[in-house]
């Protein structure tokens, strides 16, 4: 694989870092000084007052501190059973590490963006900007067009390329749904708090939402560029999503309110994506011999 040093070199940054960035901010959860904060909006925000996310409010922090317990036990030993994977040559690896790449870049872009401001700013640049960089050239290093003879006949693309439609109709419409009124009543947004802006529904209605839509047609058409958006989107989403249910778990422990049918819908997205994942790297099948022999396959 191309590049494969400079790869192994970024996956042990994020790694370093964001085990910091996750571990500081779990260790420092400590305290009880919830207080409130009139927001420029005139809302009234619970503050969270203690940890790393003190000036965060209660439903954010929970949020964050749910998310840094899945990046710690689950995201970063996913993304080092990726890289070692990769260094032995699988193609699975290569997808499985690309799309982990996805859930690093997009944690670490919200947590520099939308968290307030604390001691871990440019820890959560670094990660940021090196899984950017690690995604671009691991995504570069693929060899796109001799991806479709990597998957069986036995792939069920009209199921995940179904799927992939609806989570992303589902996200998208949710997300509108909560922005558009506001726009039409000339108010802030519910949820906004005393935040600037809506950090996730831009990320997820500029990015996910499209690279969803996207991959769900290429796949349904059988194109290269299809099956590895898909592969990337699913284990990127299968990771976030568990995040997801973390935080909705934590934030129902702590007290703060969320429609029961929000609950479910998440758990049950979050198990087809595990699904999903788990069919697409059955079905994968390693290509022997170097990157450009694609005559030599077996399945594994």
């Amino acid at each position: 694989m191309k590049n494969l040093k400079s790869i192994s070199y970024l996956v042990v940054l994020i790694s370093l870092f964001s085990f910091v960035a996750a571990a500081f901010a779990i260790v420092k959860n400590q305290g009880q000084r919830q207080y409130e904060f009139k927001s420029i909006f005139g809302e009234s925000v619970p503050i969270y007052g203690k940890g790393l996310y003190q000036h965060d409010s209660i439903a954010m922090a929970t949020q964050a501190i749910a998310q840094d317990y899945v990046t710690l036990f689950l995201g970063i030993p996913l993304l080092i059973f990726a890289l070692i994977l990769t260094k032995r040559g699988l193609v699975k690896g290569r997808l499985l590490l690309t799309g982990i790449l996805g859930y690093f870049l997009y944690t670490y872009a919200s947590y520099s963006f939308l968290s307030m401001y604390n001691p871990m700013f440019l820890v959560y640049v670094m990660i940021m900007s090196a899984s950017f960089f690690a995604f671009t050239i691991t995504m570069m290093s693929m060899d796109i067009p001799s991806l479709p003879r990597v998957f069986k006949e036995s792939l069920p693309v009209k199921f995940i390329s179904g799927f992939l439609f609806v989570v992303s109709f589902v996200f998208g419409l949710m997300w509108l749904g909560k922005v558009v009124p506001s726009l039409i009543n000339h108010t802030a947004p519910e949820g906004l708090e005393h935040y600037t802006t809506l950090i996730i529904q831009a990320l997820d209605l500029g990015f996910v939402v499209p690279v969803g839509v996207l991959a769900a047609t290429l796949l349904m058409k059988r194109k290269p560029f299809g099956y590895l958006l898909a592969a990337i989107i699913t284990f990127k989403d299968t990771t976030l999503l568990t995040a997801l249910t973390a935080m909705v778990i934590l934030q129902v422990l702590t007290g703060i309110h969320i429609n029961p049918v929000i609950i479910a819908l998440i758990i049950i997205i979050n198990i087809i994506f595990i699904l999903t994942m788990i069919l697409i790297m059955k079905n994968v099948k390693e290509v022997t011999g170097t990157d450009h022999d694609n005559s030599k396959i077996q399945s594994y």
